[in-house]
């Protein structure tokens, strides 16, 4: 039987990027044969003119790509271009940046028939009208994979799309889905220590941004539940359309640097000791969630205090936790799991170019 051939044109070689290479050039599979075309950096790129894989392994891509890539990035227009060429295979384009221009572009590579693997969140974040143009439902569009925006490789954005699909009706989601929120707040819930101290911490472990006031602003998270709120059917324009109340305490959101916002957090540590301690005289805990109430058609993200026996209460490390309660799941069902890292992002984003393969 001969094999399925797939062109595949990656974006980025940073964290993720190397992960989920070194991933895909081990990847075994009877069927199909990923052929990587084209790797893409934002200063030098690579490409195969024939259209044969690049002679890479996933111990030798670095050391090869560094020394035979050509200095200059390529545009998308460009990309899809040289994709399109090839009429023998057709082609995804697997996107591991935070890029706001290759996100934008999406939709030119969806309409030239292109499919998008991808765990950047700008596309399904930003306004509805991008949305929109990624899911047409045109069956000449490529197709749009996007499972590690999400929980990186945890089952949440294709359960919730299959469900769906099947005639479910989602009723409402609720979860944590910052991997440095989960560890500040697991943290600072069950350890006698500054909070202050565990944002440095955090920070110091590489569970942060490099400002943790990219985390505790609660953007991360409110993109998230803009996707799934998106999935579920409401129509939420953009990730600041609904209430997101940051845990950047006093005016520290608008010191200038972040060595300055670390020095200062300290002089708010007695405030946000006492939250702790309130919700502590009512057995409970404090964490930051993200919630999609369909019924309500309502979205929020923020602090919220849950019992000690609450399944979010017993969170542990720096794991996710989303509930998602249907017409038919009137018990929600509780995914859990590692929701941060390069060694899980990119197997989220693998697992959704091997479904894509498939498809194709």
């Amino acid at each position: 039987m001969s094999l399925k051939t797939v062109n595949i044109a990656i974006v980025g070689t940073g964290v993720v990027g190397s992960s989920f290479l070194e991933q895909l050039l081990s990847l075994k599979s009877n069927y199909i044969k990923y052929n990587v075309v084209a790797v893409l950096r934002y200063d030098s790129h690579l490409i195969s003119n024939d259209y044969s894989s690049l002679p890479i392994t996933s111990t030798n891509w670095k050391s090869y790509i560094e020394a035979n890539a050509v200095k200059g990035a390529l545009s998308p227009a460009q990309v899809i271009e040289f994709l399109n060429k090839d009429t023998k295979a057709p082609a995804i384009l697997v996107d591991n940046t935070s890029n706001e221009e290759w996100a934008y572009s999406y939709p030119k590579f969806v309409n030239s028939g292109i499919s998008i693997a991808t765990p950047n969140k700008k596309a399904f974040s930003s306004s509805l009208e991008l949305w929109e143009q990624l899911f047409t439902g045109n069956p000449k569009d490529g197709l749009v994979y996007h499972e590690a925006t999400v929980g990186a490789g945890l089952p949440v954005v294709n359960f919730l799309k299959e469900i769906i699909e099947t005639g479910d009706e989602v009723e409402k989601i609720e979860g944590i889905f910052s991997g440095s929120l989960s560890f500040i707040f697991n943290t600072y819930s069950s350890e006698d220590i500054e909070f202050s101290e565990i944002v440095a911490k955090a920070k110091s472990l590489g569970y942060t941004e490099p400002d943790p006031r990219d985390d505790l602003s609660g953007m991360d998270v409110a993109r998230k539940v803009t996707i799934l709120a998106r999935i579920s059917g409401l129509k939420i324009e953009s990730a600041s359309s609904f209430p997101v109340n940051s845990f950047i305490p006093g005016n520290l959101d608008k010191v200038p640097t972040s060595q300055e916002f670390m020095e200062k957090l300290p002089e708010h540590d007695d405030e946000i000791k006492q939250l702790k301690e309130e919700a502590a005289k009512e057995n409970q805990v404090l964490r930051f969630v993200g919630a999609v109430d369909v019924k309500e058609n309502k979205v929020s993200v923020g602090i919220q205090k849950y019992s000690n026996s609450h399944p979010f209460a017993s969170l542990k490390g720096s794991d996710n936790v989303i509930s998602i309660k249907t017409k038919r799941y009137t018990n929600p069902v509780i995914i859990q799991g590692a929701g941060a890292g390069a060694a899980v992002t990119a197997a989220g984003v693998l697992s959704d170019v091997v479904k894509i393969a498939q498809r194709l």
